[in-house]
């Protein structure tokens, strides 16, 4: 890795109101500019930095439930996932999109500390999808063109009978990372492979194929209900295979062209 924090010296100030966005994402392309002109500067091994989220100031976490068609028929068939509530059987053309708090958001070097051990906490490696540009009501023929970059999501979640914003909100139960790959470097969302394992054993192994919306149409479906900003995350939904995680825990999550981060899981 190399520091190119240099090149933030060209980021906007701002007096309150805050903006609504990232102001990193919003001027991505100026940054990525100002970082060429900089003069390379010593590198530091990977392993000896602390990853942080790419995004800090997402203005909301949009997250598609049961969007690969195996996991939904993983959840009506398991009791302790779907806990009894319709709402959670339900296709995401019928059960919609949700928001998670963006309190909730960390970097791989953060870790994950669960809460309510007395019930299943379970993993979900996801793709996420940082928007870049402001849109609202994107046909799906240039929502491509709003995304700033990719990179792998941890959705965390505590197993029960409530409504799923309030289950997956916790602190440090969105995971992002490794880093953001930006989008010319993915022209095709929908044919990556992305696995998870736990301590070792694999759990979740698919592809963004098979996603019941894709990440132009989950663009489409967001920006039909609400305005996306720079710095918008959304998670596109997890395959099946989904499992407990506990105190302890080792989780390694891999999707294909933005890498592989390894996430440690302790109590809150």
């Amino acid at each position: 890795m190399r520091d190119v924090s240099a090149a933030l010296d060209i980021l906007p100030s701002y007096r309150y109101p805050l903006p609504e966005h990232d102001v990193l994402i919003s001027n991505l392309d100026a940054v990525r500019t100002r970082i060429a002109q900089l003069p390379a500067g010593p590198s530091v091994p990977l392993a000896s930095v602390k990853l942080l989220s790419p995004v800090a100031n997402p203005g909301k976490i949009v997250c598609a439930p049961v969007n690969y068609q195996k996991h939904l028929d993983e959840v009506r068939d398991q009791a302790q996932l779907h806990q009894g509530n319709q709402g959670h059987m339900a296709p995401i053309h019928t059960a919609g999109l949700f928001l998670k708090a963006t309190s909730s958001l960390v970097g791989p070097g953060e870790g994950i500390a669960l809460r309510k051990l007395d019930r299943r906490n379970d993993h979900e490696v996801e793709l996420e999808v940082v928007i870049g540009k402001t849109i609202c009501n994107a046909s799906k023929d240039v929502a491509l063109a709003a995304v700033a970059g990719y990179a792998i999501g941890l959705d965390i979640t505590i197993r029960g009978p409530e409504e799923r914003s309030l289950r997956k909100s916790p602190d440090s139960y969105a995971v992002l990372g490794p880093w953001l790959v930006t989008a010319d470097e993915i022209p095709n969302p929908g044919a990556l492979d992305l696995r998870i394992a736990v301590n070792g054993e694999e759990r979740q192994n698919s592809n963004t194929r098979y996603l019941i919306l894709g990440v132009a149409e989950l663009i489409e479906y967001a920006s039909s209900f609400y305005t996306l900003h720079p710095g918008d995350v959304i998670i596109t939904g997890t395959p099946e295979g989904v499992s407990p995680i506990q105190p302890g825990d080792t989780i390694s999550a891999h999707i294909e062209g933005i890498g592989t981060m390894d996430v440690k899981v302790r109590a809150a």
